[in-house]
């Protein structure tokens, strides 16, 4: 196996310069564009790569750029032109203007949200996840730290002491949508953000989880995921074929999106991702609340997606917006990636089977079968005899899968009543 080089990430700000930054030479570069808070494009080149950056440039912000236009019924201009031909000042006069409606020289400084936090025996990330929700530029009312049933409580504790805006919650069963509940019941605001403990959150993240949130046909939101780090194999190769990155474009999914998809079984886990979701507190009274059957300490993941699915299914719309953004940072061994990976497809296998019950007319039963035939015959095909780069945790995948097809069939009556109001 080749010898990996840690990619070297750039946070890239087009509203300071439009020319190449300076890139590693021996290690490949993850870009990541920004217009001051707004997140535009990413960017990978590979080790020992030459490109043409203002090519690359455009194609990975001009998905972002063509949203915004259209969002601002702005003309459409030769802004290309100006990135093409370094034309700074054109550019960033009609960058300024066309992303106004985001530059909040204003804030308020405390919104009615509660950021949850379920953590376990890692004070350490804790730590740091409380002093960043501390320095946000825009603050939740309250912090509830759900502590799911640590060995050393005492160490949770002390941790949460010191921060005087958090409140520390034991959770004595294991299971992280236990804890999520638990958080849920002692929350006091209106809205419930989620956060893990091991993300960095931009200091604009709860502004725009209260922002979505203030429109009131929506009743949850994901946003943003971008890794924090790509200095071993495992982490690249997470963030490459399984990243938590749902894009820069905002995006909507109602009953419209439900009931397109519903013979096929609804891709419910494209929404986002659990490090970085928000609901409204009152929507668990119309849907329930999270399945303990699922995610860590049970099935082992998936929880997010089934709840978004029984959203949807009464006909409630989610929200993505790429503007609430946090940073989170990827398993560094591969067998902890491949463990990672078999409770993924363990805990998908067992929602989707779940979500079927739920809805009779759900293509689920027909998306697993390609997946076992189709997808993962032509995988154990394409990956042979090597199986590396995305090929190297398809043995952790298809096992996963296959156990949680034993574990839905020996838990199903416990998954299927496990949803209560």
């Amino acid at each position: 196996m080749k010898e990996y080089s840690p990619y070297h990430i750039i946070h890239v700000y087009l509203d300071q310069q439009l020319t190449q930054p300076q890139l590693a030479t021996q290690q490949g570069n993850y870009l990541v564009f920004w217009w001051q808070d707004v997140a535009l494009g990413q960017l990978f080149i590979e080790p020992a790569t030459e490109i043409n950056y203002s090519e690359e440039l455009l194609k990975a912000i001009a998905p972002a750029i063509n949203y915004y236009t259209q969002l601002q019924e702005k003309e459409a201009t030769n802004w290309y032109h100006w990135i093409i031909n370094h034309q700074f000042e054109e550019w960033s006069s009609w960058m300024r203007e066309l992303l106004l409606p985001y530059s909040h020289a204003v804030l308020p400084e405390i919104v009615p949200v509660t950021a949850i936090v379920c953590s376990r025996n890692r004070p350490i990330q804790l730590q740091n996840c409380l002093n960043m929700l501390s320095q946000l530029r825009c603050k939740p009312s309250e912090i509830i730290v759900v502590d799911n049933a640590s060995d050393d409580e005492n160490s949770i504790v002390n941790t949460v002491n010191q921060f005087l805006e958090a409140k520390y919650v034991r959770e004595p069963r294991i299971g992280l949508d236990i804890a999520r509940n638990t958080g849920i019941q002692k929350a006091s605001f209106p809205i419930v953000a989620f956060v893990d403990d091991d993300v960095q959150a931009h200091s604009l993240w709860i502004y725009y989880v209260w922002e979505t949130l203030q429109n009131p046909a929506v009743a949850a939101m994901t946003g943003l995921v971008i890794t924090s780090e790509l200095a071993t194999r495992a982490q690249y190769l997470f963030e490459k074929y399984w990243s938590f990155n749902r894009g820069y474009v905002d995006k909507v999914y109602d009953r419209i999106f439900f009931s397109a998809t519903l013979t096929q079984g609804p891709p419910v886990w494209r929404i986002g991702a659990g490090a970085n979701m928000a609901f409204r507190k009152d929507i668990f009274n119309e849907v329930g609340y999270f399945n303990e059957m699922l995610d860590v300490g049970a099935a082992g993941c998936n929880g997010d997606s089934e709840m978004w699915y029984r959203i949807l299914a009464h006909g409630q719309t989610i929200t993505y917006n790429p503007r609430a953004i946090v940073f989170h940072e990827h398993r560094k061994e591969l067998a902890g990636l491949k463990k990672q990976i078999f409770y993924y497809m363990r805990g998908h296998t067992a929602a989707a089977l779940t979500q079927q019950k739920q809805h009779q007319q759900a293509g689920y039963k027909r998306y697993l079968l390609k997946l076992f035939l189709k997808a993962y015959t032509r995988s154990i095909v394409k990956g042979f005899p090597d199986y590396q780069a995305k090929y190297s945790t398809l043995w952790a995948q298809i096992s996963g899968a296959a156990s949680g097809l034993a574990y839905y069939f020996r838990n199903k009556g416990k998954l299927n009543n496990a949803i209560s109001k």
